[in-house]
């Protein structure tokens, strides 16, 4: 597998938080997803329908554009989560550092790392 494969597996997953559409991410059946530590991805499935349903994603607006490194079957993204809510011209965003495993086109794990910001709108 190429690391330009890689990269558009993991681009299909960052391009779904915004569109909602989590049936184009090729989850393998057994991918899990660790956000802060945390367990919020417990299989494919499970991380298909909270892309595509999930309350947590139908605040974001837009991702931007990634900047990845590929080390082997891991690829890292960087990019920033713009959401839809504003109070009084602001709203909350977030810096996105994700670590993807994607092995046989599959992706099987993403460890997620968030830093939160205040944009201007």
């Amino acid at each position: 597998m190429s690391d330009a494969d890689r990269i558009a597996a993991a681009q299909l997953y960052i391009d779904a938080l915004a569109n909602h559409r989590g049936d184009d991410v090729p989850f393998a059946p057994d991918c899990v997803r660790f956000e802060m530590g945390i367990k919020t991805g417990f299989s494919g499935n499970h991380l298909r329908r909270s892309l595509n349903r999930g309350p947590q994603f139908r605040i974001i607006q837009e991702c931007t554009p990634p900047k990845f490194e590929v080390d082997g079957d891991r690829v890292r993204a960087q990019f920033d989560v713009i959401t839809k809510p504003k109070l009084a011209g602001r709203r909350v965003c977030s810096h996105i550092d994700e670590t993807f495993l994607i092995v046989d086109g599959k992706i099987h794990h993403i460890n997620a790392q968030m830093r939160p910001f205040i944009q201007r709108t």
